[in-house]
């Protein structure tokens, strides 16, 4: 029966002995995955203090069929997500749903090292499979509204939509300080020039 399906194979693929054999490789190779544009549908942490976590993410480029119809993947659930770590000293920045991303997919089975976090024999003998993708972060994204910014000039910018707490024994600064905007001293307002007595009588007024 005929049909009109024309499928993957190009007229030059059946044309030889050759052209048959790149065309099986070729369809071999299809089946491996490396990389691909994905989409967070979830995260299991959300920007607390906690151990990295894992996301579930939606591949953004459709399968296509012979005529050329895509078909969407479905979810890939529970990908290790990557973070700026060394030890015990971090940067926690949680993907957010609808962040867009890159997915890399290992050559063989992480399921074991992800359970354990320790060396493993791979437990399946899958390879490039997207059931072993690692979620490695955000590109094609949007405008942020909490920033760090290294500028041109040799200057950085930190810019919070809500307040900044520094937290530590002790904070040492140098340099001079500009301020804009009121300063407190454990729930006390501090002028912009504050009044010490002075040992010879009067005052002094320091700036603050």
């Amino acid at each position: 029966m005929e049909t009109n399906y024309q499928g993957h194979q190009n007229p030059s693929d059946s044309a030889g002995q050759f052209g048959a054999q790149a065309f099986i490789i070729k369809q071999m190779l299809s089946r491996l995955q490396t990389m691909t544009l994905v989409r967070v549908i979830a995260c299991t942490n959300a920007g607390g203090l906690s151990a990295v976590g894992f996301v579930d993410v939606e591949p953004l480029v459709n399968q296509i069929d012979g005529e050329g119809n895509g078909k969407p993947h479905k979810t890939l659930y529970n990908l290790p997500y990557s973070r700026i770590q060394g030890g015990a000293n971090a940067i926690i920045i949680d993907p957010k749903p609808d962040d867009i991303g890159i997915a890399g997919f290992a050559s063989r089975s992480i399921a074991k090292v992800k359970k354990t976090r320790k060396r493993s024999n791979p437990d399946t003998f899958s390879q490039f499979s997207m059931s072993d993708g690692l979620y490695l972060g955000g590109v094609l994204n949007g405008l942020p509204t909490n920033y760090i910014q290294f500028t041109d000039g040799g200057g950085i910018v930190i810019h919070s939509s809500g307040n900044i707490s520094l937290s530590a024994p002790t904070i040492t600064t140098s340099g001079a300080w500009e301020h804009t905007g009121t300063l407190k001293n454990n729930g006390v307002n501090i002028s912009s020039t504050h009044v010490h007595p002075d040992p010879q009588g009067g005052t002094v007024g320091v700036p603050q």
